[in-house]
């Protein structure tokens, strides 16, 4: 997984490997990757701005399969609305 992933959904084509982000609406998604038996994820979203917004960027240490920690859940719950609260309903910069 590169930056050009993010690069291409903030053309609007939602990357292949890109799926929803459950329990934040539409428009937030998130990209898995596996490396040496680890798995990495990058949660963002491009439905405010014009930009994708990286929210968070982590590595899924859940002892209980693929569930999230709670931690990462609310720190990408807190940066999107930091992101709302930049860009507000226009979805342009303040």
């Amino acid at each position: 997984m590169g930056a050009h992933v993010l690069f291409v959904a903030q053309l609007g084509q939602p990357p292949e490997s890109a799926k929803p982000w459950k329990g934040l609406g539409s428009g937030v998604c998130e990209l898995v990757e596996d490396h040496r038996g680890d798995t990495f994820r990058v949660v963002y979203t491009v439905r405010t701005g014009g930009s994708a917004h990286v929210l968070h960027v982590f590595q899924n240490k859940s002892k209980s399969g693929i569930a999230t920690l709670q931690p990462d859940v609310e720190l990408i719950e807190r940066r999107l609305k930091a992101v709302f609260a930049r860009y507000g309903g226009s979805g342009r910069s303040r």
